[in-house]
């Protein structure tokens, strides 16, 4: 009877003890699927989730018209979990072909303990498909006993953009390009850099095998676009502008040469054109010099197309007319040294306008000299020569303008044609700019405006202007300078049936940084049309030609067919004015009072 009783004690015991058990995990899971289910389901969620980075696309460089230069386009980066590749040799195997890499460069990136290792950079979406279904085909083709150990995952793809210049090389000193972090390294693309990168973004995803499952992405902070560029450049004009200077530095041989094509009035470059140049596509291979740009950067003396600052000054400072005469022998002794003309000739007669017109040394420095040297000097300040342009362009140089309490007594005659003084080629073609806008220097401009993520655009602020010369004076000028493109100029070559054209050449002994000594020669053309009510002033810049140097020769043909395209492209037509050409010489002038001389007897 008493173990009958212990039996019963015993049963409501164990009664009791899962009654109390089943309560506790009754409350419990109530407690988990109806109390804390959310908390419960979040933390779940969280263990499976992964938060990453949405990156931005940089914003678009693009001409006056809105045609690319340079965009961002999707890519994706090729990652792996090393821990989760079972056969590195074979992953690599099937993968090396679609990425175009070789086997061991693969081997090399999935073989290890990192969770995270890249395998490629900036592969197309289409790659990353072919990828995929490689592996995929791969692990269907294995047996159900295989799969367990040779089925290949743990890779996946990060969202990424690439950097792309559709018009390859058309500009590529300009732009530039961007580093492998996405960053601008070289030209607009690192100048705008901050301008041009977007802001990166947020989203999260579940995380299956090392890989994201499909459709679980969710976007926590949204990316935002870089601000889009719009250049004043026009492609089409860039394009003529490319070619031409292109043939021009392949057929003399050069070293280099440059043109840029620019508005007086506005400051806005229409184009600016380098030769030999760089693809921002593939930049690999590209010498740090190629990658320069020139415009800017690299800075020659003038030659003869300075001695149109020596002209302006003198005709402002009423020290001389367009048909003052001076006598001009073939040398001219000044201080210790002898100058010369490029050419042998006998003493002449020679007005301003002739001394522009044969591009004389000797007769530049005679006017020079009308000048003290605190005068010349100020005039070539104010032209912009041993200041930057304005223009913003990254690395732009000031030129080089010794101090006018360092000349010596030979630095007055030497700048007073064209050298002992050095300027970048925007800075010249700015100098010719003054002139065809009535002598207002506008600074240069590369920028139309900027449009944000939205497309709302935003005009750049007007540029800077600041008077030079009167703007009699100016016209005074252009028309001495319509001598130079005339038969009895230095460059015949650069005349445009139908407009009226004004120009200077010059050609400059050529510094070599080598040596530091004059080595070659600088050839160049400036000029602007139509010379009465100039529209486009356009350079031309060539550096180190071989056999004939002459700046009208080699200059003169490329801004003819630059300037006639634009011209005709931009609808301006031709000059209907007339005028009456400056004299050149003592001759002309005789001839021109005799004509102007009332005949006697007649009223």
């Amino acid at each position: 009877m008493a173990d009958f009783s212990l039996s019963r004690s015993r049963i409501r015991v164990l009664l009791f003890s899962i009654i109390l058990i089943l309560s506790l995990l009754s409350i419990r899971l109530v407690d988990i699927q109806a109390v804390q289910a959310h908390t419960y389901a979040a933390r779940a969620a969280n263990e499976m989730s992964t938060i990453s980075i949405m990156p931005a696309p940089r914003g678009s460089i693009t001409d006056i018209n809105g045609v690319e230069f340079a965009r961002s386009v999707s890519a994706v980066n090729v990652v792996v979990d090393q821990t989760l590749i079972s056969d590195p040799n074979k992953f690599a195997e099937i993968a090396a072909p679609v990425l175009s890499m070789s086997v061991n460069d693969v081997a090399k990136t999935v073989t290890g303990k990192r969770r995270w290792s890249l395998v490629a950079r900036n592969v197309t979406p289409a790659t990353w498909i072919s990828l995929k279904n490689a592996f995929a085909s791969y692990n269907q083709g294995l047996s159900a006993k295989e799969a367990s150990t040779k089925r290949i995952f743990g890779f996946y793809a990060e969202r990424d953009y690439t950097r792309d210049y559709p018009s390859g090389e058309l500009i590529g000193s300009l732009i530039g390009f961007v580093n492998q972090a996405g960053v601008g390294a070289t030209g607009l693309e690192s100048s705008m850099n901050s301008l041009l990168t977007g802001v990166e973004g947020k989203y999260s995803y579940a995380n299956g095998y090392g890989a994201e499952i499909p459709g679980s992405q969710q976007e926590l902070v949204a990316a935002k676009s870089g601000t889009t560029v719009r250049l004043t450049i026009d492609r089409d004009v860039q394009w003529i502008a490319s070619q031409a200077i292109t043939d021009a530095v392949k057929s003399a041989h050069a070293i280099s040469g440059t043109v840029i094509v620019m508005d007086p009035k506005t400051g806005q470059i229409l184009a600016h054109a380098t030769a030999p140049t760089f693809d921002p596509n593939n930049t690999k291979k590209v010498s740090l010099a190629l990658m320069r740009n020139p415009s800017v950067q690299d800075v020659y003396e003038p030659g003869s197309t300075g001695k149109v600052m020596t002209m302006a000054a003198a005709l402002e400072e009423a020290k001389i007319t367009p048909t003052t005469l001076f006598t001009v022998p073939d040398s001219f002794k000044v201080s210790n040294m002898v100058f010369h003309d490029h050419d042998k000739h006998a003493t002449e007669q020679l007005t301003p306008t002739g001394i522009l017109a044969i591009s004389s040394n000797v007769g530049a420095i005679k006017v020079g000299e009308k000048l003290s040297n605190d005068v010349l000097y100020s005039y070539l300040r104010k032209f912009g020569v041993g200041t930057d342009t304005g223009s913003g362009l990254p690395g732009e140089s000031q030129g080089v303008l010794p101090n006018v309490a360092s000349w010596s007594g030979t630095t007055a005659p030497t700048v007073a044609f064209g050298q002992g003084y050095s300027v970048t080629a925007m800075q010249a073609t700015s100098i010719f700019a003054t002139i065809a806008n009535d002598g207002i220097r506008v600074s240069p401009t590369v920028v139309a405006g900027t449009s944000d993520a939205s497309g709302h655009f935003t005009a750049s602020a007007s540029r800077d202007q600041v008077r030079v010369v009167s703007p009699a004076t100016a016209s005074e000028l252009r028309l001495m300078m319509e001598s130079v493109v005339s038969a009895n100029g230095t460059a015949p070559e650069a005349a445009i049936p139908g407009y009226r054209v004004a120009g200077k050449t010059g050609t400059a002994q050529r510094v070599d940084e080598k040596c530091h000594c004059y080595r070659g020669y600088t050839a160049s053309f400036i000029g602007f049309a139509p010379a009465d009510k100039p529209r486009y002033v356009i350079s031309v810049t060539i550096q180190g030609p071989q056999g004939i140097h002459w700046g009208g020769t080699l200059g003169g043909p490329v801004f003819k067919k630059v300037m006639s395209f634009v011209l005709q492209s931009r609808h301006i037509p031709p000059t209907s004015t007339q005028v009456t050409p400056y004299p050149l010489n003592g001759s002309q002038v005789a001839k021109t009072l005799s004509v102007a001389a009332p005949v006697k007897g007649k009223h």
